[in-house]
């Protein structure tokens, strides 16, 4: 007995440590921005309308990403057709779609050679821009659009099917279901997926580098990355890292209570719809969907038809490029996957609560804050190029760590609860105890959140940008050809970056499903 009473304390010793290790890395890079941030007096107004346009973008953007969501997420819940679970798993795509791929695939479409451009230009009709406010705006809705849908649609799907066996029962015609069932519904989901878009916007960086840029398009994020690497005030970047700091926090404390439940009741978890209404309804969700999937797809493949052809004749810079990224996403992923298991091993013992909020630090501050808070602390000892790659391989996994916590928790709390008593009466810890029983029974979850680690590692443009690295990533190479107007090789690097992320993706998530 005394032997399981050591081996729990030192397994909760190892949560811990790491726990500590990441609060200190977290809170530490956050306090040498405090300190040396000049407070808001040291601001001029570029800086306080950047925090304007953050704020405006961000809420606009979340607006239309939640509104135009709703009616694709009716249509899938009320409609079944083949090639639906594809579209309802393709809606995922875009959360590991690199951004500056997204952004190159909506430049392909709406750009000045674009294709909406052509065809205005043969309708005699003023053509449209996509560089400035309406381009970020328009990349965040395409980002954000397919996770609101998902949202929502998970919401739809939590209405229990008896519900609408008794509206049906009484008659209740499409008007009657939206006012009782939908409407409901809504008001507690939509809350939540707004402050969710709101958030993802406030800290955008690749989209506002990209697409806006200028006085009038310029996010806290750029403004820091343009007081870092062009102005080398660290002070004010460090003043801006603060308010974004802010505004997250406020952010996620107004999350926390805004949501409404819909008290719909318990259901019997029966996989049934009613009826779906015809006519116009039926024309309407067609054109819903039809319009969801071409918004998906359409700038996706005009970088692939334009890209793929040409990857054959790719200089050898890119291709050192992407070996570079594939050594650094894989490294990232090791650790995130290790920072995650161990932190998981020790909540699901139940105790020290407090392990799981280190956990969820890295969403108080984004890879730019902490990249510059960073760079304050080791400047000291090391030059800015030597600091490049391995300080972006360690935020890359530490911003990985809470999407890992939230897919092993529960998988390691059944696993501690279903086995932990019998594999202690056997004597089984240590490493045999994580070769015959952890890494078997949470692979799955394992492998998703390696491959989610992996992906968003491959495709981040973020803190490599701080540095002046002469060793630049593959998100970071495209960036430099869409800069110099070499569009058919960046075309061909946004390729080939996708298939490698999702790629990488695939390899983790199929590993973990295969164990």
């Amino acid at each position: 007995m005394a032997a399981g009473l050591f081996r729990l304390t030192r397994a909760e010793a190892g949560g811990a440590i790491a726990a500590g290790g990441l609060a200190l890395l977290i809170l530490g890079t956050l306090a040498a921005v405090a300190w040396v941030a000049q407070g808001l007096s040291g601001l001029g107004p570029w800086d306080w309308r950047a925090v304007r346009f953050t704020l405006w973008q961000a809420a606009l953007s979340a607006t239309l990403s939640a509104l135009l969501a709703v009616p694709v997420a009716r249509a899938l819940a009320r409609r079944r057709f083949p090639g639906r679970a594809a579209l309802v798993t393709l809606l995922g795509a875009p959360f590991i779609l690199p951004v500056i791929v997204a952004i190159m695939g909506l430049i392909a479409v709406f750009g000045r050679n674009g294709a909406v451009n052509d065809a205005l230009r043969l309708a005699g009709l003023p053509e449209v821009s996509i560089y400035g406010w309406q381009g970020v705006i328009l990349a965040h809705v395409f980002f954000n659009l397919p996770l609101s849908v998902r949202l929502i649609l998970q919401g739809w799907q939590a209405i229990p099917a008896e519900r609408f066996r008794l509206a049906a029962s009484l008659g209740f015609g499409p008007r009657d279901v939206a006012r009782h069932l939908e409407r409901p519904m809504l008001r507690a989901v939509l809350p939540g997926v707004w402050l969710a878009v709101f958030l993802v916007c406030l800290t955008s960086f690749t989209v506002a580098l990209a697409l806006g840029g200028g006085p009038r398009a310029t996010t806290v994020e750029l403004a820091i990355y343009q007081a870092f690497r062009f102005d080398f005030d660290l002070g004010r970047a460090a003043s801006l890292g603060l308010i974004q700091i802010g505004l997250c926090l406020a952010a996620m404390a107004l999350a926390r209570w805004i949501a409404i439940p819909a008290a719909f009741g318990a259901g019997l978890d029966a996989d049934h719809m009613p009826a779906a209404p015809g006519g116009w309804h039926r024309i309407s969700d067609a054109l819903v969907i039809t319009g969801a999937a071409g918004v998906l797809i359409w700038p996706m493949a005009a970088v692939i038809a334009r890209g793929l052809p040409q990857i054959p004749d790719l200089p050898p810079e890119v291709w050192q490029a992407a070996g570079r990224s594939v050594v650094m996403a894989l490294i990232s992923a090791l650790l995130a996957l290790a920072l995650s298991l161990t932190l998981a091993l020790s909540l699901a013992r139940g105790r020290m609560r407090w392990v799981e909020t280190a956990g969820m630090l890295p969403l108080i501050a984004s890879p730019l804050v902490l990249g510059t808070g960073l760079f304050i602390l080791l400047r000291g000892w090391f030059l800015p190029q030597t600091l490049a790659l391995p300080v972006t391989v360690a935020i890359n996994a530490v911003m990985a760590l809470p999407f890992g916590l939230r897919a092993l928790i529960p998988a390691a709390r059944t696993l501690h609860r279903d086995y932990g008593r019998l594999a202690d009466s056997l004597d089984l810890h240590g490493l045999a105890r994580l070769r015959y029983l952890i890494l078997p029974r949470l692979a799955r979850p394992l492998g998703f959140a390696g491959g989610l680690a992996a992906a968003l590692a491959m495709g981040d443009l973020g803190v490599i940008t701080l540095f002046a690295s002469d060793r630049p990533t593959l998100p970071l190479q495209l960036f430099q050809l869409m800069n110099s107007y070499r569009m058919d090789d960046a075309s061909a690097c946004a390729v080939l970056l996708m298939a490698i992320s999702f790629g990488l993706f695939w390899i983790f998530d199929r590993g973990g499903r295969l164990a």
